[in-house]
């Protein structure tokens, strides 16, 4: 590994470079557990929504303590049919925050709603409540909150907001598998909840896969309709649907991974806060303590003045970097000047000058972990100039 005092030497080999996601070594450390679900799938014979499928339904449903689980093709998929499920048709508008993966909105505009954005709080970096009734029209049917690298939203205040308007809610969770508020797991506030299991995820498949969670069963059935052609019988179809199943064998692999997800996600709150405290005195600003949250730290995502310096400082100690992400939905080439609400986003616009993601996953070494905290602790930011109090970026909670 590199050293700090090399690090205004050559560039090293990408191969070499500390990751920000490793699910190679995750698959790998659970090398003979996986293939014996692979060879579980082989044997059984049945490859389509089989007893995989019926059985991680059932044990995400328990661990998240709500009542349905419906497996899905991906995560795209289950906010798109879980939104198509709890009455949102085409024509109708759909608040959430630019500050997101383009798949979120990719959902909405997918059943062919109107994605409305609404800024973000600087402290959680997720959905503002206050921000909601400004933005509502008579079009307006449904809130998207988005659990943003596994920060919970706020969504009690959200809540709030929605039954006031008579809004349908459902959480995005793509980052946030096993992340709490107020010890109730998050994606069971809403009418629903869509995630993600992509291989990078907290809890990830080998593969595409995607779930839809709920407490009421019309909805849960709804989604089960149209996942699959709108079938409620085998090769009937009482409604229009299409085809997006998680698949037996991703579900076989998530089983496995299931009864890890709490060790391994404690895990990555104890590198975030190595990562912290080797920032202390630094100047840059970490992901605020918000009270009553367990946060899942699927990425560890900083803000500094200095970014672009601060990324070719780790990239010389062998560290790689990464901005989730580059841009926010509304400055995306497919989204810039056709999304109402994107010219009140100033929070989010400036987030996006300054943040910065640095590896924290659960399958890094000690020697990586120390490695990356030195290279840290060697970082300074310049003094910030005098009359920025105003400005947007400067966290309202100092951590």
């Amino acid at each position: 590994m590199p050293s700090i005092a090399n690090s205004t030497g050559p560039l090293p080999a990408p191969s070499s470079m500390i990751a920000i996601a490793d699910p190679r070594a995750d698959a790998m450390n659970n090398h003979a557990a996986l293939l014996s679900a692979i060879d579980r799938v082989l044997t059984a014979g049945q490859y389509i929504l089989g007893e995989e499928v019926a059985s991680f339904e059932q044990e995400w449903a328990q661990y998240l303590g709500t009542a349905y689980c419906i497996g899905v093709a991906n995560g795209t998929d289950a906010v798109a049919l879980a939104l198509k499920a709890a009455g949102v048709r085409p024509g109708d508008e759909v608040i959430t925050v630019s500050h997101t993966a383009v798949a979120t909105v990719a959902a909405i505009e997918l059943i062919g709603a109107v994605p409305v954005f609404v800024d973000i709080d600087p402290d959680t970096r997720c959905l503002d409540p206050a921000a909601i009734p400004s933005i509502l029209s008579p079009r307006t049917r449904a809130i998207v909150p988005v659990h943003i690298y596994g920060q919970p939203a706020p969504m009690e205040q959200i809540c709030a907001v929605a039954n006031r308007y008579g809004l349908k809610i459902v959480e995005d969770c793509a980052q946030a598998h096993g992340a709490e508020i107020n010890g109730r797991k998050v994606g069971t506030f809403g009418n629903a909840a869509a995630f993600s299991f992509y291989p990078t995820k907290n809890l990830g498949a080998l593969g595409d896969a995607g779930a839809v969670v709920t407490t009421d069963p019309v909805l849960a059935e709804a989604v089960r309709a149209l996942r699959q052609y709108g079938w409620q019988d085998r090769y009937i179809s009482a409604t229009t649907g299409g085809n997006s199943r998680l698949d037996e064998m991703q579900a076989a692999i998530l089983r496995v991974r299931l009864p890890h997800l709490d060790a391994r996600n404690e895990r990555r709150r104890a590198i975030a806060q190595r990562h912290g405290a080797a920032l202390k005195g630094t100047g840059v600003r970490l992901p605020a303590a918000i009270p009553n949250t367990l946060h899942a730290m699927h990425l560890f995502v900083i803000e500094s003045e200095e970014r672009d310096g601060l990324a070719q400082h780790l990239r010389r100690s062998g560290i790689a970097t990464g901005r989730h992400y580059p841009m926010p939905v509304h400055r995306q080439p497919a989204y810039d000047g056709r999304c109402r609400g994107a010219d009140q986003l100033p929070y989010t616009d400036a987030l996006y000058r300054h943040m910065l993601t640095i590896p924290c996953h659960p399958d890094l070494t000690e020697e990586q972990i120390e490695h990356i905290g030195q290279s840290l602790q060697a970082w300074s930011e310049p003094p910030v100039a005098s009359g920025t109090a105003g400005v947007p970026w400067i966290r309202r909670v100092q951590t």
